[in-house]
């Protein structure tokens, strides 16, 4: 069932009191509990009453809409009505859908510059040019047949009170790495979303482990990926399982001291970049969480720091909005490239991009993916969209970008923390349990009732908002917090030990 912020609505009540009316072009409101059938609804339009029950965060009718007119929130398209719509009835799955939006593009021209900020600064790891904000070890498996081994290796390390500065071995381990055509871009792909957690800066040290025949030869991994001379183990080398985990085990051991040493200084919030992830979200999270966390993103990009948006299947219907951000043309294109390409591989799998709402986002009150995209991209925030990258790509730039992923939580994460994010935030307004090592992620609720659930999960409560707290008040909550948690404080996430079953390349093309 739909999270109730309080009880259902009855006899009159003016339309701030029950609902949310986000601009005043939109034929709909969000309704702020359950309204029940009945109900008189004062809105600046006119009289409304309530045809029939509209869940919690669902939308309500204010004006009448015919069939095949399209229907607005944000003040943008969200779908075309498939069946008339009378004020005061429920808008959802059964009267509108996406239908063909014709996008006016156009480009650099909503560029709102922020100005530089008093520095800021956290308590982190200085690694050449960049910061860390945590101290891991890490064995990573070059293929899924070495999976195994890797984890007998990292979970000798459980408990490592005798370096108390080291932050945990993990074991990145994945179901790749061979069925793959040798030399493809899938293979390719893997290696660098590999070699972008070997490089990263949360990472002291690593040992790659590979069992010798599969198609991602570490050899190839290496050379390919610039990553100089790591320890490296091949199972059929090494004589087997047993024999593999203890020589895994003595590397580990070798890295330890060096990592240990290691101490966190001040350096500048510039050197943060920020992932930023939405996942399990409701109609709300596009008016609380996720604008609270944009507000978030231009106070880091103020400092020079960077935010990296991804999903872009989750993109789909408001690219328009992020275009007119683009700092060029060229950047803009990159993007609307992307968006094309995802419109031809979901096509040629048999699918749609609209399939992207979930069970759960529509119980939440999104009907559309043009719907559920408007909202997610309010997490990044006002600032100019500097670049387009490819996923896993090394990113560069300062400021906000773009990464291409898909919209599925653990992969698309696993490419932005690959990429170079040394953190996570991540908003929901149905509920997650998502953490991602060696990158903290920080869990921001849509609404109270979610926050007060899952209390011991949720980071922030941006559900303050529908109680009257601006976005910008939240916003810097999540900017100091992201501070914080970059000095070392734990997410809730990292105090229940997760986020290494998160770790998902993306598995791109066919399996052999």
């Amino acid at each position: 069932m739909p999270i109730q912020l309080t009880p259902a609505r009855r006899g009159t009540a003016a339309i701030a009191e029950v609902a949310v009316h986000l601009h005043p072009g939109d034929e709909v409101a969000i309704a702020k509990a359950d309204l029940a059938p009945g109900l008189l609804v004062h809105a600046a339009s006119g009289d409304v009453r309530v045809a029939r029950l509209v869940p919690a965060g669902h939308k309500i009718a204010l004006r009448p809409v015919i069939v095949g007119d399209p229907v607005h929130r944000y003040g943008q398209v969200i779908g075309y009505a498939t069946a008339p719509i009378a004020p005061g009835d429920h808008v959802h799955s059964h009267n509108l859908a996406v239908g063909e939006v014709h996008h006016d593009y156009t480009f650099a021209q909503d560029l709102r510059f922020v100005e530089p900020a008093e520095p800021r600064s956290f308590q982190g790891y200085r690694r050449g040019e960049r910061a860390g904000t945590r101290n891991y070890l890490a064995v990573i498996s070059s293929v899924n047949c070495s999976a195994s081994v890797s984890r007998a290796v990292a979970d000798r390390f459980r408990d490592l009170r005798a370096f108390p500065h080291v932050d945990g071995v993990i074991a990145l381990t994945h179901k790749g790495g061979c069925g793959a055509h040798y030399g493809g871009a899938e293979v390719d792909l893997l290696q660098r979303t590999l070699a972008g957690f070997c490089r990263h800066p949360n990472i002291a040290g690593y040992v790659l482990i590979g069992l010798g025949c599969e198609v991602n030869q570490i050899p190839d991994l290496v050379e390919n990926q610039g990553l100089g001379e790591p320890t490296s183990l091949i199972i059929q080398d090494e004589g087997g399982l047993v024999d593999t985990v203890e020589a895994g085990v003595r590397a580990v051991e070798r890295l330890l001291p060096g990592a240990e040493a290691e101490r966190r200084v001040p350096l500048p919030a510039s050197g943060l970049m920020l992932a930023l992830q939405c996942g399990g979200s409701d109609a709300w999270s596009g008016i609380t969480a996720n604008p609270a966390l944009g507000y978030a993103a231009d106070l880091l990009v103020a400092q020079g720091g960077t935010v990296v948006l991804g999903e872009t299947p989750e993109v789909y219907g408001a690219e328009h909005l992020l275009t007119r951000r683009a700092v060029s043309e060229a950047v803009g294109r990159k993007l609307l490239e992307r968006i094309a390409w995802w419109e031809h591989y979901t096509a040629v799998n048999g699918a749609e991009i609209d399939n992207n709402p979930t069970p759960g986002n529509k119980l939440g009150g999104l009907t559309t993916i043009y719907e559920k995209s408007l909202g997610a991209v309010a997490k990044s925030g006002t600032t100019p969209l500097v670049d387009v990258a490819g996923y896993a790509e090394p990113i560069g730039a300062r400021g906000f970008v773009h990464m291409d992923t898909p919209g599925y939580d653990p992969v698309s994460v696993t490419g932005q923390v690959a990429g170079g994010c040394n953190l996570v935030a991540f908003t929901t307004g149905r509920g997650s349990v998502f953490g991602c090592r060696p990158a903290p992620t920080i869990k921001i609720a849509s609404n109270t009732a979610l926050y007060r659930t899952m209390q011991g999960d949720m980071d922030v409560n941006a559900g303050r908002v529908l109680e009257g707290a601006a976005v910008r008040e939240v916003g810097e909550e999540i900017f100091d917090l992201l501070l914080r948690v970059a000095s070392g404080e734990e997410t809730h996430s990292e105090r229940h030990g997760i986020g290494e079953e998160e770790f998902n390349p993306w598995i791109l093309g066919a399996t052999l």
